[in-house]
């Protein structure tokens, strides 16, 4: 898939399924402990599910605790945007994908060290692309 903003609802309803639609272009999120990539140690780069644009590596995951897969950081700045959110009764800053504006998760200022962030991402949110040695 390549980067694209302008695809309609039910374009996206059919490229990404009932699950990730929800997650990705609803704003959902998926139960904690229960996704695909929360205890997943493979080499290799998470992308983007809606638009396959590389967003997280997996040298910058690391085990939050939360049940969902954690970064300290993106590939590269403009990989994931940031926008406040106080949905739910709370005071929250999403991560969206930089390329197609899909929903990620949130981030937090409670990660580990170099940057102290923690991207608590969806896995429905994220395809992975193991290293080819």
């Amino acid at each position: 898939m390549t980067a694209d903003k302008t695809k309609s609802d039910a374009e996206w309803r059919e490229i990404l399924g009932p699950e990730r639609y929800r997650i990705l272009r609803e704003h959902g999120t998926e139960p904690a402990f229960t996704g695909e990539y929360w205890n997943h140690h493979e080499t290799g780069e998470y992308r983007c599910a809606a638009c396959g644009e590389a967003l997280f590596s997996s040298a910058a995951k690391f085990d939050s605790g939360t049940g969902w897969p954690s970064f300290y950081r993106p590939v590269h700045p403009d990989a994931v945007a940031e926008k406040h959110d106080t949905s739910h009764g709370m005071v929250r800053i999403e991560a969206l994908c930089g390329s197609c504006g899909s929903h990620l998760g949130h981030v937090f200022p409670d990660g580990p060290a170099p940057t102290g962030m923690r991207y608590c991402i969806n896995s429905a949110s994220l395809n992975f692309q193991k290293k080819q040695d």
